[in-house]
């Protein structure tokens, strides 16, 4: 199992689609985060890149704080969403940097 098993997302997948959170620790987190051909560092940054660039910003809360615990700084999130604001779109990036400033506010 995973890091993102015990958060709150995770598990409150369990109480409204038990099988999507089942498939998510064990499939998602437990196989597919966990190959060897990229670094958790690498993966954090891939998917908090497409989350924005997708418009996911439910998701991009709880992938950003998995970012940073996974090594990326703070200031390496803001530099994404800058240069994806291009790629992505104002707004995607703007919700992108709202969702960083309350997880991790700038110092």
């Amino acid at each position: 199992m995973s890091v993102l098993d015990s958060r709150a997302a995770v598990r409150a997948l369990s109480t409204t689609a038990p099988k999507l959170a089942e498939l998510s620790a064990q499939v998602l987190y437990g196989d597919i985060w966990q190959r060897p051909g990229l670094s958790p560092r690498d993966r954090s940054l891939i998917t908090v890149a497409a989350l924005l660039a997708l418009y996911r910003p439910g998701q991009l809360p709880g992938h950003l704080q998995l970012a940073l615990d996974n090594g990326v700084q703070r200031e390496e999130l803001s530099e994404l969403i800058t240069h994806l604001a291009f790629y992505a779109g104002w707004p995607a990036a703007a919700s992108a940097a709202e969702a960083l400033a309350a997880i991790a506010p700038s110092s």
